[in-house]
C-alpha cells in the first residue's frame, strides 16, 4: 500500500499568526529590557479588535504595546488585560524549577536537510515562497505518496487563481526535495479568489497552530503553546531542548528518526522523563543538564528573538 503524508504551513498574515506574533512581540520586548522577565502572554483577534491577556512581571520601562500591535494587526480597538505573575508560580520559578508542569516532544529525521518531516518542509517552504509574492493572509498543503508530491493545496489573499498556479508550479519546478507524481493534482484557492483575509475575515487566538509550530501532525505534540511564553516555561524552552537532544542524536548514530520526551512537575528543576528513541530503541537522555536554567543558558534564551520564530514554525 502507498504511503500518504501530508502537512501544512499558514502565512504571517494568517489571524493566528498575527496572535502568535503580537504575542512574541511583547515578550521581546520586555526581554529586550528585563531578560529575566515573566511574560505569559496571550492574544485574541478578529474583525477590528485585539484582546490581550496574561501576566507579566517585568522590570521593563519602555515596552510599547499600543505600537506592537499597530505594526502588527492595523488600526484596531486594543483591550489590555495583563497583570503580573501569580506569587504560587512565581516562588517555585524563583527557585530554579519549572514554571509549570508539561511534556515536551522533540524529533529529528533525516528526510530533509533541515531534519524535520519532508511534507512539513515542503508545505512551509511554498508558503513562505508564496508569501513573499502576496504578503497576505495564506494557506498551504501538500500531500506526499512514497516520498513524491502528489497534491498541492494553496489559497491566498489577493492572488488570482490563474497567478497563484503558475507561482506554485514555478516553485514545484525549482524545488530539488519534491519529486512528482505523474498524476499531481493542484487544488488553488479551490473556494475562489478571495480578497478578504486576516483579522477581516476570521478571529485569531495565540497558540492556535500548535503543529505548524512543531513538526506536523504526523508527530506527536506535547500540548504546550510556545509564544507569549518566557523561557522559565518548560513549554518553550524544554521543546526547544528537545529539539537540540534530537538532532545530536540522529547525528551522532546517523540515525532516521529520533524521538525526545521531556517532561517536569511545576517547581521542580529536573524532569520526571527524560527519553530518547532511537529508530526504535529507547534510552535515557544523558549529558546535558535539563534543569531550566540549564536549559536556559545553553540555548542563550533570554534574548529577544521570538517574534520572528511565530512567524514561520520554531524549529
Amino acid at each position: 500500500m502507498p504511503t500518504y503524508k501530508t502537512a501544512e504551513s499558514v502565512s504571517p498574515g494568517h489571524p493566528d499568526k498575527i496572535c502568535d506574533q503580537i504575542s512574541d512581540a511583547i515578550l521581546d520586548a520586555h526581554l529586550a529590557e528585563d531578560p529575566f522577565a515573566r511574560v505569559a502572554v496571550d492574544v485574541a483577534g478578529g474583525h477590528g479588535a485585539v484582546f490581550i491577556t496574561g501576566e507579566v512581571t517585568s522590570k521593563a520601562q519602555h515596552v510599547d504595546i499600543p505600537a506592537i500591535v499597530k505594526r502588527l494587526a492595523g488600526d484596531v480597538e486594543l483591550i489590555n488585560r495583563l497583570s503580573t505573575q501569580s506569587p504560587e508560580i512565581a516562588k517555585g520559578v524563583d527557585t530554579g524549577g519549572a514554571g509549570d508542569q508539561g511534556i515536551m516532544v522533540g524529533y529529528a529525521c533525516n528526510e530533509t536537510p533541515e531534519l524535520l518531516p519532508l511534507e512539513f518542509v515542503l508545505a512551509r517552504k511554498l508558503n513562505q515562497y508564496l508569501y513573499r509574492i502576496w504578503p497576505h493572509d495564506g494557506k498551504t498543503q501538500i500531500t506526499t505518496r512514497d516520498g513524491q508530491v502528489e497534491t498541492i493545496v494553496a489559497s491566498f489573499q489577493h492572488a488570482p487563481r490563474a497567478a497563484l498556479l503558475d507561482k506554485v508550479k514555478k516553485w514545484l519546478a525549482q524545488e530539488s526535495l519534491a519529486p512528482v507524481t505523474s498524476d499531481v493534482t493542484f487544488h488553488i484557492n479551490p473556494a475562489g479568489d478571495w480578497d478578504i483575509g486576516g483579522f477581516d475575515a476570521d478571529a485569531g487566538l495565540t497558540g492556535r497552530k500548535l503543529a505548524v509550530d512543531n513538526y506536523g501532525p504526523r508527530i506527536p505534540l506535547g500540548g504546550g503553546a510556545f509564544s507569549g511564553k518566557d523561557p522559565s516555561k518548560v513549554d518553550r524552552s524544554g521543546a526547544y531542548m528537545a529539539r537540540k537532544i534530537a538532532t545530536d542524536y540522529l547525528k551522532q548514530h546517523s540515525a532516521k528518526e529520533v524521538f525526545v520526551y521531556l517532561a517536569y512537575a511545576i517547581g521542580y528543576d529536573q524532569p520526571v522523563e527524560a527519553t530518547v528513541i532511537i529508530d526504535g530503541t529507547t534510552e535515557k537522555a544523558r549529558g546535558y543538564d535539563l534543569t531550566p536554567e540549564g536549559i536556559i543558558s545553553f540555548l542563550a534564551l533570554r534574548r529577544p528573538q521570538y517574534e520572528t520564530l511565530a512567524r514561520n514554525g520554531h524549529f
